[in-house]
């Protein structure tokens, strides 16, 4: 999975996506009312459209993702509205260098791309190294029903004159993993439309075992919660919300 050639129509195709959500939520569980000077880092923040809200709220922030053609489009985005926000090429599971954050988020289920129990034990052992003591590190996944039941076996797609794209689900190699196929058509100057083909993989965990891991990477489990809410999840839930503190 690159992201390559989705970051070329990315932001049309997540239009619809509530990014405002996320920060009522954060601000909500943190208690971070108000303009919040703190550190925060953001874990695959891909074009940087919620990263860019963060920094406007008043958090000092960094943004990380594999994609170079992602940070690409973040960085020309946080120029334009005169923010200072720094972005670095990162993969989640080996992040270091930084000085400790006060606030780590992985949102927009970036943290469902890591395909071993080994790569997401080794993401929240460096995410508690990465976090000041007293700090929140806070996340969503996809719920094993929405993999399962919403997936697999389905197909999306979309026209937004300028782009087009359909994405088929299939189920994937693992246990409660995904294989997405995308192809995505864009116009170009003369009027054509190139094509573009990525393979982009996903997979859940329970949220007992999410928990399992968290605490013995560090964490204490604060709350684990659904859809953008504080309302514990239901067999139907789709987005699995973990709120971890660092003792």
């Amino acid at each position: 999975m690159s992201y390559e050639s989705f970051a070329l129509v990315y932001d049309q195709l997540m239009a619809d996506v509530p990014y405002d959500s996320w920060m009522a939520f954060l601000v909500e569980a943190t208690g971070d009312q108000g303009h919040s000077a703190k550190r925060l880092l953001d874990v695959g923040c891909g074009t940087g459209e919620w990263t860019l809200k963060a920094s406007e709220y008043g958090y000092d922030v960094t943004g990380i993702d594999l994609s170079s053609s992602m940070l690409t489009i973040a960085r020309e985005k946080a120029e334009e509205a005169g923010l200072k926000v720094d972005f670095f090429e990162m993969n989640m599971t080996d992040v270091q260098g930084f000085e400790p954050f006060d606030r780590i988020t992985i949102f927009c289920d970036s943290l469902n791309y890591l395909e071993t129990e080994e790569e997401v034990q080794k993401t929240f052992a460096n995410m508690a190294v990465l976090l000041k003591s007293g700090g929140y590190l806070l996340f969503d996944v996809h719920s094993i029903y929405k993999m399962n039941h919403l997936f697999i076996g389905q197909s999306y797609h979309d026209d937004t004159g300028e782009a087009a794209y359909i994405w088929d689900s299939f189920e994937g190699e693992y246990e409660n993993s995904v294989e997405h196929e995308l192809s995505f058509f864009i116009e170009e100057e003369s009027g054509l439309y190139r094509r573009y083909d990525e393979l982009h993989k996903q997979r859940t965990f329970t949220a007992e075992q999410y928990q399992q891991w968290l605490e013995e990477a560090g964490f204490q489990v604060k709350s684990i919660s659904a859809d953008f809410t504080m309302d514990a999840p239901e067999e139907t839930s789709e987005r699995i919300f973990f709120v971890c503190t660092k003792p």
